[in-house]
């Protein structure tokens, strides 16, 4: 399977990346089929082959994560939510919603304590005037 992915190159903490079409079992780093782009991610600077791109897409090669968020920056995919993205906000709002009602018990429990206490003292109040 041919995939679109980055491949480093440059000085130490000075990466830039080539986006590269490879086979799927090849090297990061090895010899690529055919280099698409460029990729800078300390300066955001991106030049992409969209001909190319999208000749290789049609051929059914498939883009690693990070590659897929740069096509879709560069308008060449629509962007689309992902599986796990989806999971993930399920995940929030459920804990979310779990916070809500433990603070509604512990705030409700309070209001009982403290409904109880002032019971006792006005209890305490009678009994003391008696």
């Amino acid at each position: 399977m041919i995939k679109l992915r980055l491949k480093r190159f440059g000085k130490k903490r000075e990466a830039s990346f080539r986006l590269v079409a490879c086979n799927s079992t090849s090297r990061r780093d090895g010899r690529p089929l055919e280099e698409l782009g460029f990729y800078n991610p300390r300066t955001k600077e991106t030049r992409l082959n969209t001909e190319a791109i999208r000749a290789r897409l049609a051929q059914g090669a498939q883009p690693s994560d990070t590659v897929l968020t740069l096509l879709e920056r560069g308008g060449l995919v629509e962007k689309t939510v992902r599986a796990s993205v989806v999971v993930g906000q399920k995940k929030q709002a459920a804990a979310r919603e779990a916070a809500a009602r433990q603070a509604a018990k512990e705030a409700a429990e309070a209001k009982a304590a403290a409904e109880a206490a002032a019971a006792a003292e006005a209890a305490a109040d009678e009994a003391a005037e008696a």
